[in-house]
């Protein structure tokens, strides 16, 4: 498997946190890949990684070509900006393009595949990190790692890909993890964040807040993760209250004060990933007759939160 060229989209806390390391310790051609307009303001910014200032190339889909077209693509944006993300940069797919989707939820791995073969998409999930954004400044007080792996059953090329991704990390010292049970894992990172994603982001809270027993954060916050443990179960993957206690267990070790990108959606007036989260409950919920009352409420209330921004 070539690893030639790399093209990262999205420059977010995941993208510059796992693309920004491909980008530092990659020996062949990389760079962040956006619009001209996006391209020619983010040029201007100087960005700091825990008090460590950083610089990346960032190229349009057309100067990014003038190397070749793209053999691995790191997909790290929002996603409300996937579809847009993707006819961004559509031009730069091969045949044998990689995709490695650190998009949270369950569905951007299924997007793509529909528009770039399922036998050119790594299963990927991002967990343990607590980074924070403000403008071009992270700040982290854990990292987190890459969970990659492939579906039971998926074919030898496919497999000899996630091979491929695998040594790209372990050269590129970009911390990971494979996973055998993919899918496990994903619905597990899934439950989590309609969890402590909605939750924080409701009732503008922190880590600490929606973890504390006893507040209605916390039952608001369990409630929606065992509708997806139902959910879960449905669809054949073995969720339960043992995995609710594991992640919230990982919670407990981050930062309190921290709060998840829909919280930080909330606090800075962007548009957040509910749809990707309590709308695939909810529809979820529709398919398999299984109530979704916790995820009904999330899902009213921030869309209630996000129509007040422009008010």
């Amino acid at each position: 498997m070539r690893t030639d060229n790399i093209a990262i989209v999205g420059m977010g806390a995941l993208g510059l946190l796992f693309g920004g390391e491909l980008a530092e310790n990659h020996e062949g051609h990389t760079a962040f890949v956006m619009d001209p307009e996006r391209a020619g303001r983010h040029r201007k910014d100087r960005y700091v990684i825990n008090g460590r200032e950083v610089s990346y190339t960032i190229e349009t889909p057309e100067e990014f070509l003038e190397n070749g077209k793209a053999d691995v693509i790191l997909v790290g944006v929002k996603f409300p900006t996937l579809n847009e993300a993707l006819d961004l940069i559509a031009p730069l797919a091969h045949e044998d393009t990689v995709f490695v989707s650190m998009l949270n939820g369950i569905s951007s791995e299924r997007i793509i595949a529909e528009r770039f073969g399922a036998d050119n998409v790594i299963y990927t999930v991002s967990q343990g990190m607590d980074a924070q954004r403000e403008g071009a400044e992270i700040v982290y007080s854990k990292h987190g790692e890459l969970i990659i792996g492939v579906p039971h059953g998926a074919d030898q090329k496919l497999r000899e890909r996630l091979a491929g991704i695998d040594e790209l990390f372990e050269r590129c010292k970009v911390p990971h993890t494979l996973e055998p049970e993919i899918l496990y894992r994903l619905w597990c990172k899934f439950m989590l964040n309609v969890g402590i994603n909605q939750t924080c982001m409701v009732y503008d809270s922190d880590y600490a807040g929606v973890t504390r027993p006893g507040s209605e954060e916390y039952a608001m916050n369990v409630a929606a993760m065992r509708e997806v443990a139902a959910l879960g179960q449905a669809e054949g993957i073995p969720l339960g209250e043992k995995e609710i206690n594991q992640y919230l267990d990982i919670i407990a070790s981050l930062d309190p004060s921290a709060t998840p990108s829909m919280g930080q959606d909330r606090r800075q007036k962007r548009p957040s990933e509910v749809d990707m989260f309590a709308g695939e409950v909810i529809a979820l919920g529709r398919k398999h007759d299984i109530k979704t009352p916790a995820n009904e409420f999330l899902y009213r209330r921030v869309k209630e939160i996000e129509a007040t921004y422009n008010s």
